[in-house]
Parts: C-alpha cells; sequence; structure tokens
C-alpha cells in the first residue's frame, strides 16, 4: 500500500474538468469546489445546456461569458490566483485543445449521451469533445459521469468503446451504506469515487473499513 506522501507524489495536479447538459450539475460543481480545495488547477469548460440546467436543477446563472464565469466560480471556491481557467466554447486556442499541452485528467461531469457518443466517434466537433479527444490519444485519464436511465444498446455500445479505448465510464450512481442523511451527502459519494480515479485526496466520506477494528 503506498504511504500518503507516495500518494501525493502521484496526485494529479492539472485537471480539465467538463459539465455538459445531463442532469446532475450538482456533482460537476462539487467536484470543482473539491479539486481547488485540493489545490489541482483546473481548466473548466462548459455547454451552452449545461447553462440551462444550471437554471433548472439549481436556479444558478452561469455567465456565458468565460471570463464572468471565472470570476464567479473563481470567488465562490475560493480558488487562488491563476489555479482556475475557464475558456468559452469556441476558444481553440486554449491549451487542453492540443496534445502538446494535455491536461493530467479530464472529468466530464455530469455527461450528457450526446457529448458521449461525440466522444466515442471521435467527433472533435467542440471544445470538449476536442480535449477529451487529446486526453485519450495522448494516454491521460478520461472519466466520464454519465446520468442516464435505462440505457439503450447505442448507449452502452458508445460506453464499451470508450472503455475500450481506455476511458473510465463512472455512472452517477450513489450508495447508501453509508447512510445518507443529505442530498449533499449523496453527491459526494458520487464526487468522492470521481476524485479517487484521478488521485486526488479527499475526506468527503469514510473509506470502507476504516473504523473496522484492526483497520
Amino acid at each position: 500500500m503506498m504511504s500518503r506522501s507516495e500518494l501525493s507524489a502521484t496526485m494529479t495536479s492539472n485537471v480539465c474538468l467538463a459539465f455538459t447538459g445531463a442532469s446532475g450539475l450538482q456533482y460537476g460543481l462539487r467536484t470543482l469546489q473539491c479539486l481547488l480545495a485540493a489545490g489541482c488547477r483546473v481548466s473548466l469548460l462548459y455547454s451552452q445546456v449545461a447553462q440551462v440546467v444550471a437554471r433548472q436543477e439549481l436556479d444558478f446563472t452561469l455567465p456565458s461569458r468565460a471570463a464572468d464565469a471565472q470570476a464567479l466560480l473563481a470567488a465562490q471556491y475560493g480558488a487562488a490566483p491563476g489555479q482556475l481557467a475557464v475558456y468559452g466554447r469556441d476558444e481553440w486556442f486554449a491549451p487542453v485543445a492540443s496534445g502538446s499541452n494535455p491536461p493530467d485528467a479530464m472529468l466530464i461531469c455530469p455527461c450528457s449521451m450526446g457529448t458521449l457518443a461525440a466522444v466515442a466517434q471521435g467527433l472533435a466537433d467542440s471544445l470538449i469533445t476536442r480535449a477529451a479527444d487529446v486526453v485519450l490519444k495522448e494516454g491521460r485519464k478520461l472519466v466520464l459521469v454519465p446520468r442516464e436511465t435505462p440505457l439503450s444498446v447505442i448507449q452502452l455500445e458508445n460506453m464499451l468503446r470508450l472503455a475500450r479505448a481506455g476511458a473510465v465510464i463512472l455512472p452517477a450512481v450513489p450508495g447508501f451504506y453509508h447512510r445518507p442523511q443529505s442530498v449533499g451527502e449523496v453527491v459526494d459519494f458520487v464526487v468522492a469515487r470521481v476524485l479517487d480515479q484521478i488521485r486526488v485526496e479527499h475526506q468527503l466520506m469514510p473509506r470502507w473499513g476504516a473504523n473496522s477494528h484492526g483497520a
């Protein structure tokens, strides 16, 4: 087992995070908050439909201008100067758009079925799907967090194709063995699994068996 110092040395430090139009923007915002709290540098991308979801689910206005969104979210989550960079949908000169400057990992959280399908087919026609394409081709960690049910054969085949290409499919399926008492604790269960995939330390919930005798 890795020591804490060894784990810290392997932690992800540069993360691309994308919000798409799937329900569950709570997962994405909580992930952003945790990444910033852990000291990661974050490149944030979001789709136009994600803005609609933010208003519908959270009564939250995600600004259309990247600079405005960056200022709002940096203030809301206490980002250090230069720690959070938000890019607009057409900013093709963003670092994440090129294999010469890829992030350590990319999270699409939440991930719509449309975005998942586009990434699975290599349709790099938006900054989000281009960044995902870059992460895959450069052999970095790509984690997609779909929140959809039931799943069609087409959707399952797209997920299988991505898994075979090296991506991690992490559905937003919370567990209940930790006896959550709030929606926030349900959200944290999924976010904890996402952060574990990219080796970002957190204290969102106890580890299984951590309180057992002899642990």
